[in-house]
């Protein structure tokens, strides 16, 4: 059962295919620096020619240099009165020194005092010494004199601007300052009337002597208000008995205490509750007497009547003084109620009484601590006026002319830089044409881009080999090659062909094109062949290039009869085949050469060949025309089980591929799969390269050996 992708899962293959993509750009930006090298040199011969040219041909220039020391502090008693931005310090002095205003007044200055002078343009340049305060002030000029004279001028314009400065924001701070006295002045004597006015018509003293007695008089109010309300709550919630009961306790246990709840019941009627509980307790000794006679008496028993008699008097007096002491009780709870309602009309009055002597000690302490504080300012602004005298205290040594303007000299110093600077602007203008090139450029240079344009499956990567001998084809793969890159990329290609199919047959008939001439679909048909031959297989190859076919010449068999006779002319296409010596691969030729190819594929013929030699080949393999060159391979490959496109790096268009494989399509043919020919081996995705050593660990006689057993 398949398991579910984790999301890291896929999150790690899109990390890869973004790899993939930059190596593949990398790779074809580095091919295209290979093919197209000259053009950063030229771009960088020419920058530096160009950069020569405008330094010759401009008049020279001179440079004055001068030095300025600023610091960073001003200290002034009572506060600074200026200040700068530590931060942005350094910054600022700099972009002071060199500003317009600067400028224009160390122009005006020499107009005034040198006017012979004229005015030239000088440029100027401001540096800071590392991890000091030391500015370093640089003048360009193409007359020496002037510019030393606009370097000084520039130097004692700054001293004068910040002196002129300072002098600004004094004058502003002691005419601010003036200014707040005067308003303090005025609010400090709006404030003492305020406060007289009070004192007058209120005694404060008497406020606080009234404030803090009607507090205690109300605590003690609340207190007792407190009480009494328990004492009413707990009477209301208690019965008779339970009530009778509580006050002879607390009588009991503390006859004299002045507690209210314990005065108020003594005050309702303590001798009444006695009577009562003294009257309730003989009337329960009767009854506890008259239960034990009858034990022994009978009912009828002149002391058990007289015990009856007794027992109904006591009753009846019970009765009456439990009476009197429920009207006491309710008497004690309607006391209470009017004393609680009285004690809150005063507690409320008293409320009252304090709010308005606490807001009359607020409102004096508020003027009072208004005039203090107003006082407090008006003393500390006045003695900042009183010493502070800007002339004396601002240091006039926080801006010194170090150095004075040096006697300008001619500026050749940055010569090599601005040679440097030409060189790159050219070498930036070539690697941008190279950009530009590599846009309009659609030519496949790695196997990263063949799988983001085409859909069709990539069957192998061969690499690029070059000829040993110049102008002449490279050879094939023979029994004592020990190319074995090439060798392992055609038995990769081999591997792709014989397990491609999932069910069914395997293709037998197969057809190798490509969509232009020099793709190398020729040299591929006839490796692929060998290999096929190699693994045991029979192989018949066909060159059914009858225009241009050239086969029978890298297998050294005759060119006719072959492919064009056997078509045209009724020939048996067995007689016109070549078996090669030590292998299981047979080549039939060309033929003659024919302008009318395309006509005799589509005749029945061609049919029948494709079909006796199928039943006696396992593979048969053609080399055909481009796609793009005739119309043989869109007549002959209907006819066949499918069709291997050639594909060469760094050379075929994707565009004219893309037409090319359409046409096929257009034609219902099967095409088998992609052949990335002639790949650079170093490239990133060519991968049979980085392991070339493991070939060798094995002599060249074993690996030969192999091959000529796979033959």
């Amino acid at each position: 059962m398949p398991q579910p992708h984790d999301q890291s899962t896929h999150t790690g293959h899109d990390r890869s295919n973004s790899k993939a993509h930059l190596h593949a750009r990398l790779s074809r930006y580095g091919t295209l620096l290979k093919e197209k090298w000259w053009l950063p040199v030229m771009g960088i011969i020419l920058g530096v020619a160009v950069r020569t040219c405008i330094l010759w041909y401009q008049p020279p220039s001179f440079v004055s240099l001068g030095r300025m020391i600023v610091s960073i502090k001003l200290a002034i008693p009572e506060g600074s009165v200026y200040t700068e931005e530590l931060s942005n310090f350094i910054g600022t002095q700099a972009a002071l020194m060199q500003s317009g205003v600067v400028v224009n007044r160390a122009y005006l200055r020499i107009q005034s005092q040198k006017p012979e002078m004229g005015t030239r343009q000088v440029a100027l340049k401001v540096s800071v010494l590392p991890r000091t305060t030391i500015f370093v002030l640089q003048a360009t000029g193409d007359d020496p004199a002037y510019t030393q004279a606009f370097l000084q001028a520039c130097m004692e314009e700054y001293v004068a601007l910040k002196k002129e400065m300072r002098t600004s924001t004094s004058d502003t701070t002691v005419a601010g300052l003036t200014e707040e006295v005067m308003r303090l002045e005025k609010e400090l004597r709006k404030a003492e009337e305020e406060l007289v006015q009070f004192q007058t018509t209120n005694n404060a003293v008497l406020f606080q002597e009234q404030g803090n007695s009607a507090g205690n008089y109300l605590v003690t109010l609340n207190q007792r208000l407190g009480a009494l309300k328990s004492e009413h709550s707990l009477l209301q919630m208690l019965s008779l008995d339970q009530s009778l009961s509580r006050q002879q306790e607390s009588i009991g246990a503390s006859p004299s205490s002045g507690d209210v709840g314990d005065r108020a019941a003594s005050s309702a009627g303590t001798r009444t509750d006695s009577e009562y509980f003294k009257a309730k307790q003989q009337f329960l000794l009767l009854k506890a007497e008259s239960e034990e006679m009858a034990q022994y008496l009978r009912p009828k028993h002149p002391k058990m009547i007289a015990m009856s008699e007794e027992i109904v008097r006591r009753e009846g007096l019970l009765k009456i003084y439990r009476e009197q002491s429920a009207d006491q009780l309710e008497s004690k709870k309607a006391s209470l109620a009017l004393e609680i309602t009285n004690i809150e009309k005063d507690v409320k009055a008293w409320d009252t009484k304090t709010l308005e002597i606490q807001g009359k000690t607020a409102e004096y302490q508020k003027l009072k601590a208004n005039s203090q504080r107003t006082q407090a300012l008006y003393d500390r602004l006045l003695a900042t006026m009183q010493t502070l005298d800007v002339n004396k205290e601002i240091s006039p040594e926080s801006v010194t002319i170090m150095e004075k303007a040096r006697p300008g000299f001619v500026g050749r110093h940055d010569l090599a830089l601005k040679l440097a600077v030409g060189g790159g602007v050219g070498l930036a203008l070539s690697l941008l044409l190279i950009v530009v090139l590599d846009r309009l450029d659609d030519r496949l240079t790695s196997f990263t881009e063949l799988q983001d344009l085409f859909d069709e499956d990539v069957l192998g990567q061969i690499p690029r080999e070059k000829s040993l001998v110049s102008n002449r084809p490279i050879p094939l793969i023979g029994p004592e090659d020990e190319r074995h890159n090439l060798i392992e990329a055609y038995r990769s290609l081999r591997s792709s062909l014989m397990y491609m199919a999932e069910h069914g047959a395997r293709p037998k008939t197969i057809v190798v094109t490509s969509s232009v001439p020099n793709d190398g679909k020729s040299f591929t048909t006839a490796n692929l062949a060998i290999t096929l031959a190699g693994a045991g297989a029979r192989v018949l190859l066909v060159d059914a290039d009858m225009r241009k076919g050239g086969l029978h010449s890298r297998f050294g068999v005759p060119a006719q009869p072959g492919l064009s006779e056997v078509l045209s002319a009724g020939v048996n296409w067995e007689t016109a085949v070549h078996a090669i010596p030590g292998s299981k691969l047979s080549v039939l030729s060309r033929g003659a050469l024919v302008t009318n190819s395309s006509e005799l594929f589509i005749d029945d013929v061609t049919k029948r060949f494709l079909r006796e030699a199928a039943s006696k080949y396992d593979y048969v393999i053609m080399d055909t025309v481009p796609v793009m060159a005739a119309d043989d391979v869109t007549s002959l490959a209907p006819h066949v089980d499918g069709v291997l496109f050639v594909i060469r790096a760094v050379y075929t268009s994707a565009r004219i591929a893309r037409v090319a494989l359409d046409a096929l399509y257009h034609r219902q043919i099967r095409v088998l799969g992609l052949v990335f020919n002639a790949v650079p081996p170093r490239t990133k995705d060519y991968y049979y390269y980085k392991y070339r050593d493991y070939y060798n660990a094995y002599p060249a006689k074993g690996a030969n050996a192999k091959l000529k057993a796979e033959g």
